[in-house]
């Protein structure tokens, strides 16, 4: 049962860590920290659909379902509504490449907004964080 628990809990992460990685920028607008999370994360995000890669995170999943005694991603509101968020059927590897694109050019205008935001206060008397 535990294994289960955890598989879920490795699923939760699993799609937070999906809306962080294009999303998480927004958060800079608010705090200037969150940059230091999210850049390299947003780039772990782009180089996984770049190179084809699995997420880590995948592999830990499958091993704690098949530990807690599961085999498949069948029955239950997270398998039904988010596993096919995180794991698209058609995933080709062009579909891929168009998600690290979007990751990239997403956050470079996030990113670039920020910056020019902050030239624009240091110009006008400074950046409160």
């Amino acid at each position: 049962m535990i294994y289960l628990i955890l598989a879920y809990a490795v699923i939760l992460v699993h799609l937070v860590f999906l809306l962080f990685v294009p999303l998480g920028g927004l958060l800079v607008f608010r705090k200037r920290w969150w940059a230091v999370l999210h850049i390299p994360v947003f780039l772990w995000g782009a180089l996984i659909s770049f190179g084809g890669w699995i997420c880590p995170l995948t592999p830990l999943e499958n091993w704690l379902r098949v530990k807690g005694g599961e085999l498949g991603y069948h029955g239950g509101f997270i398998e039904h509504y988010i596993l096919p968020i995180i794991y698209p059927r058609n995933l080709t590897r062009g579909v891929q490449i168009a998600i690290g694109m979007a990751v990239l050019i997403l956050n470079l205008i996030i990113y670039g907004v920020i910056v020019y935001r902050i030239r624009q206060r240091e110009r006008s008397g400074g950046w409160s964080d």
